[in-house]
């Protein structure tokens, strides 16, 4: 006879899941800002140290998908805490690596353990609140998903400043031992996971999803600092992905016990909704990272500087989160709040087209804050209708395909803007370098005012020029940088009044009824 799962206060649970979720969150972009000095300490090249990021991803994103397989196979239980356990010894292994490749291979453990996490403990949150509260269990849930990239790169920075690298793994280790605790006492497998079932392990899609996911991380991560197919070397790995992927998906739909369940996207609304969150993620990532970099390549901010741009606007995203949730439990329908979260994402890039070399600190913060309400207002409602009409066997399933897809549109998203970024660069230092002549009036003017200035502090008339043309070429550049910046801010909002129409795909929630129950 089965017995159901002693009782156990929700916000319990709640505090246990979101502990290991924004642990694994932050790390995936708190090492960025601290590359520099790891490449010192560990006598690393530009090319070689980028792995630290890379091993990281590449092992997240082939774990992600087959979280709810693996749950069934070993207990979701006992396979969140041998996560839990994994990943914050990686960490201590990570913070104590003595060399590059020993770090890259703790990297790939704390990515591969760290994958699971958050597929988990979104599961666990939809099954342990009933369906009227699940859009505020959602909202709880949105908090840690969006508190990583927001606080991530400003607590990196924050902590190899005052620290030392390592201290950017360590900090992981006691949040991690308090997680494996509560996780002990307060998470129970529900009945369904506890049944005993035997079925054979699928090697075709287990092998083919890690050469597939595997390679097109390595592509994305890639493609920019080796010339996208200019290079052999991605040209490979892209055609790796493409043969790997297809015959992923075949396999899958004919195997009895697939380690992805793709049967999944059958609903209509479910695919709709990971479409949805793929041009989210690529909005988000994009955003995430093309503000703390203007700033911090055009403006000389420092990291902790740029951080504290970025803080407010996740000040934002966090006070409307709870907010959107409540509004969901009362009825509301959630696309019409997903739409306006879009609208008002799309209109704060619209302002950042604007920046320019002269702003200051507030001139950047007040869009970011913009944004973060943006933000706020799609995660919640979003997540909420993707995942309302799965069956509770298959939530571990669903939670994990739903986390890939945002995944891989923020690579897609940091990929593709990086490219953008460089390519515009180059276009617009081509025309402006054009109006840099010696007819052009404006040109005349300032060459001579640098000129002159240099002189008058005791520099020879040869030096004095010399040294004019180079801080002309270099507001040259700053300005080309900025124009392409611009740009691609532009882009990303069109992308996030682009998707609005696939709205009309999602099926409105309805509040009596339980997701998955039939």
């Amino acid at each position: 006879m089965e017995r159901n799962p002693p009782s156990v206060n929700k916000w319990l649970i709640t505090v246990t899941v979101m502990l290991p979720t924004i642990m694994e969150i932050i790390d995936t972009s708190v090492a960025n800002v601290a590359l520099p000095h790891m490449q010192g300490s560990l006598n690393a090249g530009t090319d070689e140290i980028t792995w630290v990021l890379t091993s990281y991803l590449v092992a997240n994103a082939i774990v992600l998908p087959m979280t709810g397989w693996l749950s069934r196979m070993f207990g979701r239980k006992r396979f969140l805490i041998t996560c839990m356990v994994l990943f914050t010894l990686a960490s201590l292994l990570c913070g104590a690596a003595p060399n590059l490749e020993l770090l890259i291979c703790f990297r790939i453990l704390q990515g591969a353990a760290g994958g699971a996490l958050i597929p988990n403990s979104q599961a666990i949150m939809m099954e342990t609140f009933p369906p009227k509260e699940q859009g505020m269990a959602m909202a709880i849930f949105g908090i840690g998903a969006m508190f990583g990239p927001i606080i991530g790169p400003a607590l990196g920075g924050w902590v190899t400043d005052h620290f030392s690298w390592p201290w950017i793994f360590y900090i992981n280790i006691p949040v991690g031992i308090v997680a494996v605790i509560m996780a002990g006492v307060f998470i129970h497998d529900p009945p369904y996971l506890k049944r005993a079932e035997r079925f054979s392990i699928d090697y075709w899609g287990l092998g083919l999803l890690v050469l597939g996911l595997g390679s097109l991380q390595l592509v994305l991560d890639k493609g920019q600092q080796e010339d996208w197919f200019e290079s052999s070397y991605i040209l490979a790995f892209s055609l790796i992905a493409l043969v790997s992927l297809a015959t992923l998906v075949w396999v899958e739909l004919r195997q009895p016990h697939p380690i992805v369940n793709l049967r999944l996207f059958r609903t209509v609304s479910f695919t709709a909704g990971n479409l949805l969150m793929f041009v989210f993620g690529f909005c988000l990532y994009s955003a995430i990272m093309l503000i703390p970099l203007f700033l911090q390549t055009l403006m000389g901010y420092d990291a902790t500087l740029a951080g504290m741009v970025l803080a407010p606007g996740g000040v934002a995203t966090l006070l409307t989160m709870p907010l959107v949730g409540m509004a969901l439990s009362r009825g509301v329908d959630g696309r019409w709040i997903i739409a306006a979260g879009l609208s008002v994402g799309g209109t704060a890039m619209f302002i950042m087209q604007g920046f320019t070399l002269e702003a200051s600190y507030w001139d950047f913060v007040w869009p970011r804050i913009v944004l973060g309400f943006g933000l706020g207002m799609v995660f919640v409602p979003l997540s909420t209708l993707t995942l309302a009409e799965i069956p509770k066997p298959e939530m571990g399933n669903a939670t994990g395909l739903y986390n890939l897809l945002r995944n891989i549109g923020g690579s897609v998203g940091i990929a593709l803007s990086a490219t953008l970024l460089t390519r515009y660069g180059q276009f617009y230092q081509n025309n402006l370098v054009a109006h840099v002549n010696p007819y052009n009036p404006d040109f005349q003017e300032r060459f001579a005012a640098l000129s002159q200035a240099a002189v008058a502090r005791g520099m020879s008339p040869a030096a004095a020029e010399q040294g004019a043309l180079a801080m002309i070429y270099g507001l040259l550049q700053r300005q080309a940088g900025m124009l392409s910046f611009n740009h691609v801010f532009w882009g990303v909002g069109l992308a996030f009044f682009a998707i609005l129409p696939m709205l009309a795909l999602l099926k409105k929630r309805k509040g009596a009824a339980a997701p998955g129950a039939h």
